[in-house]
């Protein structure tokens, strides 16, 4: 009889808990340690707890989201988990409880939000956590299922069908589902939203009855060698999952506590109470604290980079004003001949430029109105007497 069995017997005493939930009594639960904890928090089972709205809407599809925590604690046990996938799904609490936390009550405060009416609700949730003779249970096997999300794997059904094909093919007395974790939480990745790709569940059972042959087979040096090339192993009884669940065969984990030496190797240490030491009381700084004066850095600040800005521009100022050749040092290692033969042109173009200015020629031909634009009568150009041929353009004195 596993702890998650007990979650069953929710819907049939529905109506008197929710009688009891308005009244904030607690809810008591009783799993047993070394074994898997699940405890669903139905959406169903909180909304009596809330007003009903005065605007139009179905109430039924109020989103609802909720917050657990160990009373007066921010969070939970390190042993116990939460997820809620959306806003309109059920809440789920599970984990797997030591012997350490037999005999001592955990409350848990649960708090309902109506993400509608802004509403809350809060009820305690006291686990009762029983000892276990047979805990923990000597041999245990970790299986990787692919195909799965957690909150789809802590379904009371699906986990009695994997259990179902797990006692199949290990063919023991007694087994027990004792831990679930996300892939997510072992450093896996978020898969794609394509291909309705899974996150990926780990799965921990225990059993008193040695490994079987079949989940030896990947121990097998052919199987070893497979998965170190990314390869499926060669598993006889992978059919009896195959169905509904994908397993990863190279990372399934095999462990026989009895060759550990201790049975307590693989629980977890105590997180303590949370609470840190005493260290006394918080002295603060006296009020006389002596005021720093700032001049000094104020004049490191700004005088420095003055300081080497002015050389800078002292320096650049030299080379620029002070290290000119000049026209004269210029002329003094230019040769003679070269002097003259560019002032004989400078003079020249000087001379052209002049005369240039003073000449008076007619515009030429291409310029002037071969028609009259109203008459539309070829007007020939009219030349006085003395006009020389001369100085008459190209064009005109071949015409």
């Amino acid at each position: 009889m596993f702890s998650f069995t007990i979650k069953l017997l929710i819907p049939a005493v529905l109506t008197v808990v929710t009688i009891l939930s308005r009244s904030h009594a607690d809810r008591n639960v009783y799993p047993s340690a070394g074994v898997l904890f699940v405890h669903v928090l139905e959406r169903e089972y909180f909304k009596g707890e809330f007003p009903p709205y005065p605007k139009s809407g179905d109430a039924t599809s109020d989103p609802i989201t909720f917050n657990t925590n160990l009373m007066g604690y921010p969070d939970r046990p390190g042993w116990l988990r939460y997820i809620q996938r959306t806003t309109h799904s059920d809440g789920v609490l599970y984990g797997s409880p030591t012997g350490q936390h037999a005999g001592k009550p955990t409350i848990i405060e649960i708090t309902a939000y109506n993400r509608r009416s802004f509403e809350t609700a809060r009820h305690n949730l006291v686990i009762n956590i029983m000892g276990n003779e047979e805990y923990p249970l000597p041999y245990q096997a970790e299986f990787y299922i692919k195909n799965m999300n957690v909150e789809e794997m802590l379904a009371s059904e699906v986990l009695g069908d994997f259990l179902g094909a797990v006692k199949n093919v290990w063919q023991p007395e007694r087994l027990n589902a004792i831990n679930i974790t996300s892939a997510l939480d072992r450093g896996g990745r978020v898969p794609l939203p394509i291909n309705n790709l899974k996150e990926g569940v780990y799965v921990m059972v225990g059993a008193d009855a040695p490994f079987s042959s079949c989940l030896r087979e990947v121990e097998g040096p052919h199987n070893q060698l497979r998965c170190s090339q990314e390869m499926e192993p060669a598993i006889s009884c992978d059919k009896k999952f195959r169905a509904q669940f994908d397993i990863d065969w190279c990372k399934i984990s095999l462990v026989d506590i009895n060759k550990l030496g201790t049975s307590n190797s693989h629980t977890r240490p105590d997180p303590g109470t949370g609470i840190l030491a005493e260290i006394g009381e918080y002295n603060p700084p006296s009020e006389s604290l002596k005021s720093r004066d700032y001049y000094a850095d104020f004049l490191v600040t700004l005088a420095v980079p003055a300081a080497v800005a002015m050389v800078l521009f002292v320096i650049l100022g030299y080379t620029m004003c002070c290290r000119r050749e000049g026209v004269d040092k210029r002329n003094m290692q230019t040769p003679d001949i070269q002097l003259v033969h560019h002032s004989s042109i400078q003079k020249s173009s000087k001379e052209l430029r002049n005369m240039s200015k003073n000449r008076e020629i007619s515009w030429p031909l291409s310029t002037l109105p071969v028609f009259n634009p109203v008459s539309g009568e070829v007007v020939p150009p009219i030349h006085p007497d003395n006009y020389e041929t001369t100085s008459m353009p190209l064009m005109q004195a071949q015409t």
